[in-house]
């Protein structure tokens, strides 16, 4: 996060929700909050290496080695001091970014049926039997990652920008070869993903059988937060999780699904991608578009075309949040 009116260009910081269940929200900023516990005892720096270097981003504290469990002692009983303390801040006064700012690599995932079965049938044909029995992904770019109202357009040559929307994992420790049944135990929060498509660009690049490239690399957006596994628990259905899924655009519901849809859980998905290779700290695993949940599929129903400058998508998954993305024109590139 960012205070909304603080100096231009300052760096990330990473904030928690002291308590989702208040409304409004508030925020604790981390690094105020570790340098207190230290200043209170400094045996603290001693005895726990949360609390040995400053806290700046997530992404450079999963480098260190340390787990989004272990910022729970942040968290956990934090007394603010009175009503002016400059720890806890009012989502009103916060500008959000991506949760995770470069991921090393971003794994994105096929795993609900229903839109895999929509993407076979407009092509022709049937989902392939080994769809059923293997978690498919491609690597996806992390070079263009967005966050919560951050500008996406079109990339060069396309006029078919569509959405989609998807679940991210984020790994948080690093794994090889795990098991299914344990790979969990390595996701540390989820966020709503935006896995932006340039459909003219990929239906050319699909004849090629391979990719996909340019139709895909050009943008991701994530956020508005990342939601810790332990916050959804209740919830758990299948392979997923009992929350809806919707995406609007300009403030009219286009998409609508449950997570609890998906085919593969992410243990299945990360047990996969880390078959033979070392998945590290701060990946992130896409689960796929759940059914409906793109224009491709359903435009002519609803939308009746593909994205445009002045569209606004937003994309809502329960108790993840809201991910809003203003569709602007392509930016004339500089001299």
């Amino acid at each position: 996060m960012r205070e909304r009116h603080g100096a231009a260009g300052a760096p990330w910081r990473m904030a928690a929700a002291l308590d989702r269940a208040e409304t409004p929200v508030t925020w604790l900023d981390l690094e105020v909050a570790r340098r207190r516990a230290v200043a209170d005892d400094p045996r603290r720096a001693h005895n726990d290496p949360l609390f040995r270097r400053p806290l700046t981003t997530l992404d450079e504290t999963l480098a260190s080695g340390l787990p989004v469990e272990s910022l729970r002692s942040l968290l956990e009983g934090y007394p603010p001091r009175d009503e002016d303390d400059d720890a806890v801040l009012a989502a009103s006064d916060l500008v959000f970014g991506s949760p995770v700012l470069a991921p090393p690599a971003l794994r994105d995932f096929y795993a609900f049926e229903r839109h895999v079965a929509s993407m076979w049938h407009r092509r022709g044909g049937e989902v392939p039997e080994a769809w059923y029995r293997l978690p498919v992904f491609y690597l996806s770019n992390t070079s263009e990652i967005r966050g919560p109202d951050e500008p996406v357009w079109a990339p060069r040559g396309s006029v078919e920008l569509d959405y989609e929307i998807e679940v991210a994992a984020l790994v948080d420790r690093p794994v090889r070869d795990v098991a299914a049944e344990h790979a969990e135990d390595a996701i540390g929060g989820f966020m709503i993903f935006n896995d932006w498509s340039a459909r003219d660009l990929q239906r050319d690049e699909t004849t090629v059988r391979l990719g996909p490239a340019k139709g895909k690399d050009f943008a991701s957006s994530l956020g508005p937060w990342l939601v810790t596994p332990d916050e959804l628990r209740d919830a758990r259905s299948g392979s997923g999780y009992d929350l809806a899924m919707a995406a609007e655009v300009n403030g009219t519901e286009t998409s609508r699904g449950t997570w609890s849809d998906v085919h593969f859980s992410f243990g299945e998905m990360l047990a996969r991608a880390s078959a033979d290779v070392r998945v590290r700290a701060g990946e992130l695993i896409g689960s796929g578009t759940v059914g409906g949940g793109c224009l491709l599929e359903i435009r002519e129903e609803t939308l009746g075309r593909f994205l445009e400058p002045g569209d606004e998508v937003v994309l809502r998954i329960e108790r993840l949040g809201a991910l809003r993305t203003p569709i602007t024109a392509r930016p004339e590139p500089g001299p």
